[in-house]
């Protein structure tokens, strides 16, 4: 093979889909893109939104595994297939879910095949929170606080909290669970054919971040913290991993049967795995001093640093600070929102209301027209309200909004909280309360930029990825306004399984360290969101608004 006839696959593993690219490994260039939602997850199955449960069946993510790349690969000439070199994952994070000894998810097993405890816990499953509040207590006594590299507070969202909650709620899946793997570490274990929890590679990105593993304690927390937690936890830590291992890491090549269902060869390398924003970030081309934002549903937030700047710092009130979680050979910080673009699609879903439970009963006309202009409307609502907003003077309509409607992961995780909105008056209509909106999730980007600087994390330049960031000018120039700050606006809108093709190509040997792929196949910027000099400062007054408004919200009504 020539330098410009070598290939890789990258996919992104999200929350409602999965895609996959194509990419040419030495330009950057990307030959093809398929995307696929997941079918049962589509249809809302084993998900309890009023109880906060959100749970994805493994079929999902084999199914679309194979419809992706075969579908992308479909798009390309025939001889790409022949010359992809290298195959990488990323996926969502923290999403858990129990095996048996063999590395099978047991809701692959008959006997659970419907069991939702027996499937992977979506990150943003917050059935834990009692279990979270019990890891930050033990912690806080214990002669070593183990969530001292997870910004000093333990998430309901990650590892721990889920699996302690998961065991104690279902004896079924107690009895069968032998131990625990990630999402992004069981794609490839499927793909390279282990057949054995214990030969799992396990995932730096995912466990430094979620599982409390650091080399300073010999890995995970100990057994006796463990089961003083809850002896129900007694055994795990003997089943589950001492090392872990970077991304950039080959773990082995397809087995016969993955090669022939997604046609490829078996020479394929499988790379590691790591969460969808670590890999999005280098995907965007972070370097250290650059604070990456992506962007969806919520914003996972990611800066690398050096060894010296770190160096004897625990950054407080942030997800997780790891070596090597982002790129090998430094430390990678982690922030983040748990609701962003989830904030506007709720406010959108309070809106279609009339539109669904009215004019679907309509008898003026048929229903074929009906269907028709309820999609119109729903489709419109967001594009409409967004150019009203957009006309609003900073600071006209007096309304201030926290961003906390699905509690708050960065500054100083905190599940329980609320969402908030104050200031309303009778002439506070739509386009006022989604620009509230949109500013209040701008707010909770500040607050977590402060986190960093307050700490002496140097901040350079802001980089913003994925969808929202891409089609949102209104969001990304009120972003830009209220952090003061530039912000660049990533080429391609699909950065996480751009930077997951960077670490196959690595992996498969074409570089000898992510930074090299990155250099040569990133896709440069589309954009860059300038401040206003006006508007910024008018937006000091109203981000102390927001900091008042969110003491009283987690304060005020208990105290």
């Amino acid at each position: 093979m020539t330098q410009d006839d070598r290939y890789v696959i990258g996919l992104d593993y999200g929350s409602d889909s999965a895609r996959a690219l194509v990419v040419n490994a030495y330009t950057g260039d990307i030959l093809a893109t398929s995307v696929k939602y997941y079918p049962r997850w589509t249809k809302g199955l084993y998900c309890e939104p009023s109880k906060n449960q959100y749970r994805q069946h493994p079929l999902d993510y084999l199914e679309v595994l194979e419809a992706t790349v075969t579908d992308a690969l479909a798009q390309c000439s025939v001889d790409v297939a022949k010359k992809v070199v290298g195959i990488a994952f990323d996926t969502t994070g923290s999403t858990p879910c129990f095996i048996d000894e063999n590395g099978t998810p047991l809701s692959l097993l008959p006997e659970f095949a419907e069991n939702p405890n027996a499937m992977f816990v979506l990150w943003k499953d917050h059935t834990a929170v009692k279990e979270a509040a019990e890891i930050n207590e033990l912690c806080k006594r214990w002669h070593t606080d183990y969530t001292a590299y997870e910004g000093g507070i333990y998430s309901s969202e990650w590892y721990w909290a889920k699996a302690l909650h998961v065991l104690r709620e279902d004896p079924a899946v107690r009895a069968k669970a032998y131990s625990i793997v990630e999402h992004c570490e069981w794609l490839p274990a499927i793909l390279t054919g282990v057949t054995k929890s214990s030969e799992i590679v396990r995932s730096r990105c995912a466990c430094g971040h979620k599982a409390m593993w650091h080399e300073s304690w010999d890995g995970l927390p100990p057994e006796e913290f463990l089961t003083a937690l809850d002896p129900i936890l007694a055994g795990f830590r003997d089943r589950l991993f001492r090392y872990t291992e970077t991304a950039d890491k080959p773990v082995g090549h397809l087995t016969k049967e993955w090669a022939e269902r997604l046609g490829l060869s078996t020479k394929v390398i499988v790379a590691g795995g790591a969460f969808d924003c670590h890999m999005g970030a280098v995907g965007a081309n972070i370097t250290p001093h650059t604070f990456v934002r992506v962007i969806g549903t919520s914003t996972c937030d990611i800066m690398v640093s050096n060894y010296e700047e770190t160096a004897g710092k625990q950054i407080q009130g942030i997800c997780g600070q790891v070596d090597g979680s982002v790129i090998r050979g430094m430390v990678g910080l982690e922030a983040g929102q748990s609701g962003f673009g989830d904030i506007y699609a709720w406010f959108k879903r309070v809106l279609e209301f009339p539109l669904k439970q009215i004019i679907s009963q309509s008898k003026l006309i048929d229903e074929t027209t009906k269907q028709k202009l309820i999609d119109e409307a729903v489709e419109n609502i967001i594009p409409a309200i967004t150019k009203e907003a957009e006309k609003i003077p900073v600071g006209e309509s007096g309304i201030i909004a926290t961003d906390w409607m699905n509690g708050r992961r960065t500054p100083n995780a905190n599940q329980l909280l609320k969402g908030s909105i104050s200031g309303l008056t009778l002439g506070s209509d739509a386009p006022r309360i989604f620009r509230a909106l949109v500013e209040a999730t701008a707010f909770g980007s500040k607050a977590i930029v402060d986190c960093f600087l307050s700490q002496g994390i140097k901040i350079d330049q802001v980089i913003g990825i994925g969808g929202i960031a891409l089609k949102s000018p209104f969001v990304m120039q009120t972003l830009s306004d209220v952090l003061n700050m530039p912000i660049k606006v990533c080429k391609t809108d699909q950065a996480c399984a751009l930077g997951a093709a960077m670490f196959a190509a690595t992996a498969a040997g074409i570089y000898n360290k992510v930074e090299q792929a990155q250099q040569a196949m990133n896709s440069g910027f589309a954009f860059t969101y300038e401040p206003n000099p006006e508007r910024s400062a008018q937006y000091i007054e109203l981000y102390e608004q927001y900091q008042a408004l969110g003491r009283f919200t987690e304060f005020g009504l208990t105290n």
